[in-house]
């Protein structure tokens, strides 16, 4: 994919699953210029801005990892919102290109192709995530959802804008409105609905992601019905930070499966040469504790009671390795879970009160 262009030589179209550089030269009668619609630079730079977030959000998740510093953004709303945008984004952005894209007919060799990139790349992921994870692997994470989503939002290029969006409110709406536990399956949680979270570093449910990459395809149909997709077109500030965006936009696929190996690898090596001090471990062990007993509803003094009962036996025991474990086995899960249950009948209990000596 060319990423440096001449405009005496060379014009941006969107060709196929992904907008791509066409040489003019190649543009021959069997592929009418009608059937190619100009890029919007301002797509990639979206799509640039939003893998920079990714990246960004599991620096903060591996720093606090290394105990380089005791914030966890996995249980702060803003960053869990933050999160939630960056996601969305994607999948927005996969209904606004697929328009673009074959808003004058599919190429399906082209569609194909890039589709089965794809998918070899979320398998990559699921892989990956095996052997990193155990049982918590992702099986329908980021990629694996965009790729089904291609497939599904083909459906929808042609509806109109007012169907569009109402098809996207049936997607995004009952799963906040109706959640079964009977989706708390594992295998069943793809499809959205659940009550708690499966057992899964990352998933991306039908129900209610899919909602949004319809949203996007409403917007591309405006684009297109309104004229302002040539008028975006046209906006090409060209500036370094445009371009450099531009850049990260269309790698945003190489960027998101190597980013966490190089961040880890160097925080990694970091950590084995400066060992973080155990303060911080301590203080990122009761800063997650108590912010997840609140997300769960505890009052702020059982959670402090809590904590500082949980913490004084893994401090007790130098359970560190233990608790730290990203897939803990059953003899250790049931260990864990056996401190939990100690910790909260001792919270539950209250203040021990000290009784006067006589």
């Amino acid at each position: 994919m060319a990423l440096i262009w001449d405009d005496v030589h060379r014009r941006d179209v969107y060709d196929g699953c992904d907008a791509v550089l066409i040489p003019e030269a190649k543009l021959t009668q069997s592929e009418p210029e009608s059937r190619r619609l100009p890029r919007i630079e301002l797509v990639d730079v979206v799509r640039g801005l939003a893998i920079l977030g990714v990246i960004l959000f599991h620096t903060v998740w591996d720093l606090r990892f290394f105990s380089f510093t005791s914030f966890d953004p996995v249980w702060d709303p803003i960053w869990l919102g933050f999160a939630k945008v960056l996601v969305n984004t994607f999948l927005g952005l996969v209904g606004v290109s697929l328009v673009l894209a074959h808003a004058n007919g599919v190429d399906w060799p082209k569609f194909w192709r890039r589709w089965l990139i794809l998918l070899a790349a979320a398998l990559a992921v699921t892989l990956v995530t095996f052997f990193a994870f155990g049982d918590a692997f992702v099986y329908f994470g980021v990629l694996h959802a965009i790729a089904l989503y291609s497939l599904m939002g083909l459906v929808a290029l042609r509806w109109p804008v007012w169907l569009t969006l109402l098809a996207s409110a049936i997607f995004i709406v009952p799963p906040h409105l109706w959640p079964n536990p009977m989706f708390n399956d594992k295998w069943l949680a793809w499809i959205g609905f659940w009550t708690e979270h499966p057992n899964t570093e990352d998933l991306v449910p039908i129900f209610p992601s899919f909602g949004a990459v319809l949203v996007g395809v409403a917007i591309g149909r405006v684009l297109i019905d309104s004229g302002w997709g040539a008028r975006l077109a046209a906006f090409r500030p060209g500036n370094f930070i445009w371009r450099g965006l531009i850049w990260c936009g269309r790698w945003s696929l190489i960027l998101y499966l190597l980013h966490q190996l190089v961040i880890f690898s160097v925080l990694f090596g970091l950590a084995q040469l400066l060992q973080p001090g155990h303060e911080q471990q301590v203080a990122g062990f009761k800063g997650q504790c108590e912010v997840t007993c609140g997300a769960k509803g505890g009052e702020p003094g059982y959670c402090t009671r809590y904590c500082q009962c949980a913490l004084g036996i893994v401090e007790e025991g130098n359970l560190w390795e233990m608790i730290n474990r990203p897939n803990p086995d059953p003899e250790v899960q049931t260990r864990i879970d056996g401190i939990a249950s100690l910790c909260r009948a001792m919270a539950e209990a209250g203040p021990i009160e000290m009784q006067p000596q006589a």
